[in-house]
């Protein structure tokens, strides 16, 4: 984090709030997605379900960076 962007900071936590909420969702959809395709490997949407929740996870970091970058020094 830059030394003059505390204020992006700040006004992001609300919001990595919400997408911490969502990566919740998101780690129970990947265990879940994990478990059925190595059951039956032929259910290929599980693999892609599961990509979508581990973005899901990645996304508070996102959104802090976002709004960091936002604010101008």
């Amino acid at each position: 984090m830059g030394e003059c962007r505390p204020l992006g900071f700040l006004i992001g936590l609300p919001f990595a709030f919400i997408a911490l909420i969502l990566s919740l969702v998101g780690a129970v959809i990947w265990i879940i997605g994990s478990v059925v395709s190595c059951l039956c490997p032929c259910c290929i949407c599980f693999a892609g379900l599961a990509n979508l929740a581990v973005s899901l996870v990645k996304m508070p970091i996102s959104v802090i960076k976002w709004f960091i970058h936002q604010i101008p020094c």
